[in-house]
């Protein structure tokens, strides 16, 4: 049977300094151990809600619709709990002003399916974006998010944006605007910033970042990423910085291209790159083996 530790050991033990560390630490930073899980849980519950195409339940009239939606708020009331020290009629009036957004998402979510499907010649339904494309899954828990982002709401709007970065490798911030229809193609490892704006008709693909030049904490307040107006394309791998950058309407931005100053409406801009070939039958430096 093991010695019980007395007081003496314990101040003695070269841990003593970091066990008061952390219980400083959980004392200060307490958060409820549900608080991730139960947020996920009521974004897949919104998500069976507005697409049949992941739920078992079939709603047969209005009624119904109504009724889930009244149950939706009150799971919303719940959760706000959690995390608001508002009072609880502020709390209600939050939770009655989101789920008030929900038709409105709705169709904007739909809008953004059918530009996807009419965008891709490889989609063979909206059915199938709506199902398997993960650009459309994580425009979709942005939007949910965007909401909350916009009513104030602590730390669950970007459980859910991160929850969405987890699952497709797509980033958005809750706190981007973002028009629709909006499409994203393939998407793996596009970053949008918090303050990022972005316009109708804007189609990006994997890789893009729209970012800040700079991450100084200072600038938390002010707009530190890109305006994407109107029927812009964005192709792979290109970067966009700052908060005065401003791409115009309807241009069209080539891979690789690093852009930190305003692009003028109906613009192409492209990134020169020199390939070189020589034949293989031809010695090479020993240099251009090194890893």
């Amino acid at each position: 049977m093991g010695k019980k530790m007395n007081i003496d050991e314990k101040n003695n033990s070269p841990y003593s300094e970091f066990a008061d560390k952390l219980l400083s630490k959980r004392e200060l930073h307490t958060c409820n151990a549900s608080l991730k899980k139960e947020s996920i849980e009521l974004l897949n519950e919104l998500i069976d809600f507005l697409f049949p195409h992941f739920s078992n339940k079939v709603y047969y009239s209005p009624k119904d619709v109504i009724a889930k939606l009244q149950l939706l708020e009150r799971n919303v009331i719940s959760l706000l709990k959690i995390v608001s020290d508002k009072t609880e009629i502020e709390i209600e009036k939050a939770a009655h002003q989101f789920i008030s957004k929900i038709p409105a998402v709705h169709d904007m979510l739909w809008d953004d399916g059918e530009a996807i499907y009419k965008g891709d010649p490889a989609a063979e339904s909206i059915d199938e974006v709506i199902l398997a494309y993960p650009g459309f899954m994580a425009i979709l828990i942005y939007r949910l998010a965007h909401e909350l982002y916009k009513l104030d709401i602590p730390i669950i709007p970007r459980i859910l944006t991160e929850h969405a970065h987890q699952i497709t490798g797509i980033d958005i911030h809750p706190g981007a605007k973002i028009d629709s229809p909006f499409f994203i193609d393939h998407g793996t490892g596009i970053v949008i910033g918090e303050t990022t704006t972005i316009g109708k008709n804007v189609k990006i693909y994997q890789g893009v970042t729209l970012g800040a030049l700079s991450v100084e904490k200072s600038l938390s307040h002010t707009k530190r990423h890109p305006t994407i107006q109107d029927d812009v394309i964005i192709y792979s791998q290109a970067v966009i910085l700052g908060g005065e950058t401003v791409i115009g309407k309807n241009s069209i931005i080539g891979g690789n291209a690093w852009i930190t100053q305003s692009i003028p409406p109906n613009s192409i801009v492209s990134s020169k790159s020199e390939v070189k070939v020589r034949s293989t039958e031809k010695s090479f430096d020993a240099l251009e083996f090194v890893i």
